[in-house]
């Protein structure tokens, strides 16, 4: 929950941001010169791919909500048993052991999306992210019934 409260303050703050940059824009072109024109349109550029960055972001932790919520009424989350620290952190070699599993189970299954949703969790518990984030949307793809990015 407390995740959620984050992101949707974080996300509050880009809208006003943008919100605000826009005004920003807008302001320059109503100037009138070249100059102020030229500006206010590049201006107004940036909140238009903040926008779209945010969108696309709020769509995929949506869609990986989803996919965790089926997967947690089928019974099939991946279970926690990783080694972790006395501080709280996840032990490397607990996460490489299950990293290696569930790589394991993905290749001997590549069609299915539970394996790739337990891979990408894998991922993240190994601390790499970007192909935490590819094998997550390789899942909602493969969810959806879409042919995923190679």
């Amino acid at each position: 929950m407390r995740a959620k409260i984050s992101y949707a303050v974080t996300a509050a703050v880009l809208v006003f941001y943008f919100v605000l940059v826009g005004s920003r824009g807008v302001m320059l072109i109503q100037s009138g010169t070249l100059l102020t024109v030229t500006f206010g349109v590049a201006v107004l550029i940036l909140p238009v791919i903040g926008v779209w960055f945010l969108w696309q972001n709020t769509r995929f932790v949506h869609k990986a909500n989803q996919l965790a919520a089926e997967l947690d009424a089928e019974g099939g989350l991946p279970v926690d048993e990783l080694v972790r620290t006395p501080s709280g952190r996840i032990d490397r070699d607990s996460a490489d052991e299950v990293f290696a599993r569930r790589k394991a189970e993905t290749e001997a299954a590549p069609g299915d999306w539970r394996s790739w949703f337990r891979l990408a969790v894998a991922y993240h518990d190994a601390r790499d992210t970007p192909r935490a984030r590819k094998a997550m949307q390789r899942a909602i793809a493969l969810h959806e019934g879409r042919q995923p990015a190679t």
